[in-house]
């Protein structure tokens, strides 16, 4: 079944079950996915879906450092359970020792040495983990190996 069917039938359910805040998610991943689709007039796939979901959550998870700050933890709560839903779509998220190894293996295949090949080991990096580890986080973790 293809995700967007997912989505309907998922927002359907939380509509029928009175689940605001899911209901108010799915529609606003399937806006943004049915926006994409006019702009650039084409059928998104699963896996562009999958980045539309993965941009919800990073943009959430960066908006929760300046409402922490503004002490409105309401928001924050908030946009913690909109993204625990959002990553319900998405692939099974990498824990840190298996992106450890990801990150150890593609530095050992590209042969890096230094910091100044993060953007070689960044661009081999991506591919592998998309959707799976939040890019600053792997980021990260490349910058500590090669440090």
């Amino acid at each position: 079944m293809s995700l967007k069917k997912i989505l309907q039938d998922d927002m359907k359910a939380a509509m029928k079950n009175k689940e605001t805040i899911r209901k108010n998610v799915i529609t606003m991943v399937r806006a943004g996915i049915l926006q994409i689709e006019k702009d650039k007039k084409i059928e998104l796939d699963d896996e562009a879906i999958l980045e539309v979901i993965a941009k919800a959550v990073k943009q959430r998870r960066d908006s929760i450092p300046e409402f922490k700050k503004g002490n409105r933890l309401d928001i924050v709560e908030g946009l913690e359970k909109e993204i625990d839903i959002l990553i319900e779509y998405l692939p099974q998220q990498l824990n840190q020792d298996e992106l450890d190894v990801i990150v150890s293996q593609t530095i050992f295949e590209i042969g890096a040495q230094s910091s100044k090949d993060i953007g070689l080991v960044m661009k081999a990096l991506l591919p592998k983990v998309k959707g799976r580890a939040d890019g600053r986080m792997v980021n990260e973790l490349v910058k500590k190996h090669l440090d």
